[in-house]
This record gives C-alpha cells, structure tokens and sequence, in this order.
C-alpha cells in the first residue's frame, strides 16, 4: 500500500511539473527595476537601460500580460546576450522554462531576431 501511495504521488510530482514548463517565443525582456514603467511598451525600453539596471534581474512580459521575472542562472545568460548585442531596443528573446509563480526557471534563453517596422 505504501509502494502504490509513493508510486502515485512521484508521478503527480512529475506531472505538476510538466505542466508549468513552457516555452515563450519573441517575447519582451526588460529588467526589473523598469518593468512596470514599460509596459505599456516594453519594445521601446533600450538595450543601454536594460545593461545599466542588469542588478535588479531581468524577465519577460508574456501575451497575456503577466511578468515573469527570471531565476538567478536566467540572469546570467540574458545579461551575457543583452553585453554581446547590438539591438538598441525592441529587445525580444525565446524562452525555455518552468513557471513557479512569478519566477521562470530559465532552462534556454535566446535573442529573437525581429525586423522592426
């Protein structure tokens, strides 16, 4: 009985787990410090600020809204692209994470190449 209780609740882990994994493609990142002065357009927030904020962590806005700030090793790689781009604003990035909240536990992060209009 105690086999089957364990067997049920490490494949509910699992499964809680799988499904707060997403994948957020050519989506804002601003850093946090400016997050709510740019939401209302996050696409003209400037890569410059972004590098001068980089202490205060960096996240995402997603379609519906919400902001996800990123863990600590998200931060890391986000301010590793952000110091070795040339795109001045319009910052967009594809993300590869799991969703604890308000945090996203950043597995794979790139820079989205976009074509401004």
């Amino acid at each position: 009985m105690k086999r089957k209780i364990l067997m049920v609740a490490t494949a509910m882990t699992l499964l809680a787990g799988l499904a707060f994994a997403e994948d957020f493609k050519s989506v804002p990142v601003v850093d946090v410090a400016c997050s709510s002065k740019v939401k209302a357009n996050p696409d003209a927030h400037p890569r410059e600020c972004a590098l001068k904020c980089q202490k205060s962590g960096y996240g995402i806005f997603t379609s519906d809204g919400r902001f996800l700030k990123f863990d600590a090793a998200g931060n890391q790689k986000i301010t590793k692209l952000l110091e070795s781009s040339k795109q001045k604003d319009h910052l967009r990035v594809n993300v590869d994470g799991q969703v604890e909240g308000d945090t996203i536990k950043v597995q794979s992060v790139s820079l989205s190449q976009i074509t401004q209009q």
